[in-house]
């Protein structure tokens, strides 16, 4: 990881981070997670597919959803962030465009270097890069960076990352920049300079500036809500036309200079989104990479019914990506509600939760880990979770009807579960599995694009949602405060705690890790803060997935990013002839 001048205790914790960055990427033993290593299922796992492309040519993304949001201030699912991020707009910083553990690494966008820490690290100043324009040939400034991270406090646009709001100093009660109000703790001395004063030490802070809420947005561009349908570009392409839930189409921008850009390649003329197609058209059409389709990659990963269309076929094989996704899923229960509210309850779901079922229904164990803990187990020493409840993976059915009648449910209960349209599967499973113990359990399905809103809406939500959590980068701060943190939790656009866990002994320990100085410390604790909160049964753990992705056979540069929760790094993907994309 590159280390530029900062304070030994930022120096500590990037130090931390580098060594807990390893992927789980293989079927671990028991019901522990996985370990580092290659993918069974492929063999690519981190390498890169394909070999170097040729600039050139239309690359056809082939999708059964819309994007959630494209806002920058908006933007915060994994695909979508790099999507976004790696083509659009730019952030402070970025990720490396590299496969494996190396793409946990920073590097340097829009700012000249990672930042400088003053203050304790309460403090970071960033200066931009000369050079940098947007697609009109305007310049982009320090304040077009301020200007978003204040109006990703706007209530009228919900559901981005929240991390200005949880370390910004003077951040409270900020409702964005409508009626001129601005955020005194974003300084811009000149068109180049943005100064951070944070309330607490934040050694991570650079790691924040990825995200979207770091992007330039133009006060003169933006239209509000509206501004989704048509970010501004300050990358390598632009918005040609978008018709949502059908088509996305983008050029190159002529005013992106490679030359500001170290990490984004852009070998592609054009970029088409064709949405809306059904999961199995698409699995079917990459397994034949007839035609346009030989240059075009799947948005949604491989459903588990078309693995051994895949998986029995070399030629066909050779072409598919299955990287960590680095993410956990889990059923996370509304612990606000009846009969949710009590601890046993809750802790009869995990007991009747059958997990190899569930893993058989993502794709089987080539492609998923069972979980036995919350956060994934890059975050764990020894790149393994724990099994702090020894739940044997099948479930322990006896257990959950003992505390469904401890609970006063001996007959046990109806509730409903929500989940994305593609794993309707899963839900099955879920509900065969709850079943057993007494839990009747109702699916409702949604369209991918509309989910994270529909679980968002916290007053009209089911009981259960099935979902995961990413962390944004290799550190536990980034997973279980957004997770189970409870004075973070919206009526609207709610994100990360879906089980709506308000606990004030865990938010308590919180804080007190996050104040740590010591990152070994610090990392310590949220490992064993992992197993208390799970012990309190707001959500039960079900798989750790990797993502599995296959591409056509014109397609050269592709690679599962791990810090994108396993999706296409957009930045270096393309073709090994244009002439045979159809452009």
């Amino acid at each position: 990881m590159d280390k530029h001048p900062r304070n030994a205790l930022a120096v500590a914790v990037l130090t931390a981070l580098t060594l807990g960055a390893t992927a789980c990427s293989g079927p671990g033993g028991g019901a522990g997670g996985g370990h580092a290593g290659a993918n069974p299922a492929t063999g690519n796992s981190g390498r890169i597919v394909g070999g170097t492309p040729v600039k050139g040519g239309t690359l056809t993304v082939l999708s059964n959803q819309d994007f959630t949001h494209l806002d920058p201030a908006r933007n915060w699912v994994m695909g979508d962030m790099d999507f976004g991020t790696r083509l659009l707009y730019r952030t402070l910083l970025t990720y490396k465009a590299e496969p494996g553990v190396s793409g946990a690494e920073l590097a340097p966008d829009l700012a000249e270097d990672l930042g400088t820490p003053s203050n304790g690290a309460k403090t970071w100043t960033f200066r931009l890069k000369k050079g940098l324009k947007y697609e009109d040939g305007s310049p982009v400034t320090a304040q077009d960076v301020k200007y978003n991270v204040e109006r990703s406090f706007s209530p009228d646009l919900p559901g981005g990352p929240d991390y200005a709001a949880r370390y910004l100093a003077g951040a409270e009660g900020y409702q964005g920049p409508a009626g001129g109000r601005h955020l005194d703790s974003v300084r811009t001395p000149d068109d180049r300079t943005i100064v951070f004063e944070l309330r607490t030490p934040f050694a991570e802070f650079p790691y924040a500036t990825v995200l979207p809420t770091f992007a330039p947005v133009p006060r003169a561009r933006d239209k509000g809500p509206q501004y989704d349908n048509r970010p501004f570009s300050s990358g390598p392409y632009r918005i040609e036309s978008y018709a949502r839930d059908k088509q996305l189409t983008l050029v190159r921008n002529p005013h992106w200079d490679p030359a500001t850009d170290t990490v984004r390649k852009a070998y592609p003329d054009r970029i088409v989104v064709t949405m809306g197609l059904k999961a199995n058209q698409i699995d079917d059409r990459l397994v034949s990479a007839a035609g346009a389709d030989a240059s075009a990659v799947p948005w949604d990963k491989l459903r588990p019914e078309s693995t051994p269309k895949v998986l029995t076929r070399p030629e066909v094989r050779a072409r598919l990506l299955a990287e960590s996704s680095n993410c956990t899923e889990m059923v996370q229960m509304h612990t606000g509600r009846a009969p949710f509210d009590d601890v046993r309850v809750r802790k009869a779901v995990q007991y009747a939760l059958d997990r190899e079922a569930v893993l058989t229904a993502s794709g089987g164990p080539a492609l998923n880990d069972p979980a036995a803990a919350l956060m994934p187990g890059s975050l764990f020493t020894g790149g393994k979770q724990p099994d702090t409840l020894k739940i044997p993976l099948t479930g322990d059915v006896d257990k959950a009807r003992q505390l469904l009648k401890e609970a006063g449910k001996p007959d046990g209960f109806s509730t409903r579960i929500t989940v994305s349209n593609g794993d309707k599967g899963v839900a099955e499973a879920i509900q065969q599995s709850l079943g057993r113990a007494g839990i009747k359990v109702v699916i409702e399905t949604v369209d991918p694009s509309a989910f994270y809103d529909t679980i968002g809406d916290t007053k009209n939500r089911t009981d259960l949602v099935y979902t995961g959590w990413c962390p944004d980068y290799p550190s536990g701060s980034t997973f279980l405060p957004f997770v189970f943190d409870g004075r973070y939790i919206k009526e609207k656009g709610n994100s990360g705690n879906h089980s709506l866990f308000r606990d004030p002994a865990t938010m308590k320990r919180m804080d007190e890790i996050a104040a740590m100085t010591d990152a070994a410390q610090a990392n310590k604790a949220w490992q064993e803060l992992d197993g208390q909160i799970l012990a309190k049964a707001p959500t039960a753990p079900a798989v750790v997935e990797r993502r599995p992705l296959l591409v056509g056979s014109n397609i050269a540069g592709a690679f599962g990013h791990t810090s994108y929760g396993g999706q296409l790094d957009y930045a270096t993907i393309g073709l090994k002839d244009p002439a045979k994309s159809g452009s």
